[in-house]
């Protein structure tokens, strides 16, 4: 089956077409947002990744955090390298298996990301400030949804 056929299967091409553009100038405009509020800070976009990672789901390898990331595991070292000089974290090595090295969020790693996303839901609230509740809802709802298929799709 083509990808046309695909789309014709499933749901109207313009409807796809639209949604696809909307989603990209979305993350577009979240991404430049995210950066205007990252430069107040002394972090780079990459390491305000890897400290939402570290404070979501807690301690992880560099390798769990390299694959998180989809970046080289050189690439994560160098990373939690300059973010451990600047004590946002630090390596703690596991007292089961001596061999492995996890990385933990520090004070001030942990204050940055708490500030950095209270701002982001900040200027979010502001955004959505005249949607209508209902609208709020159904758009976390449709968006869980989206995010769970698409989740699913990559095997996660």
């Amino acid at each position: 089956m083509s990808n046309q056929e695909h789309l014709n299967n499933t749901h109207d091409i313009e409807q796809i077409a639209f949604l696809e553009k909307e989603l990209r100038h979305i993350a577009a405009l979240i991404k430049q947002k995210g950066r205007e509020i990252l430069s107040n800070y002394t972090i780079t976009p990459p390491q305000f990744i890897a400290l939402q990672w570290l404070h979501e789901l807690g301690d992880m390898t560099i390798g769990d955090l390299s694959n998180k990331m989809y970046l080289a595991f050189s690439t994560t070292t160098d990373l939690v390298d300059r973010m451990e000089r600047n004590d946002l974290l630090q390596r703690i090595r596991d007292n089961q298996d001596r061999r492995v090295v996890r990385i933990h969020l520090l004070k001030e790693g942990e204050r940055i990301i708490e500030e950095v996303i209270e701002q982001r839901q900040n200027y979010l609230a502001d955004i959505v400030k005249d949607f209508q509740s209902e609208e709020v809802q159904t758009l976390s709802i449709l968006l869980s949804k989206l995010y769970k298929e698409m989740n699913q799709d990559r095997g996660g």
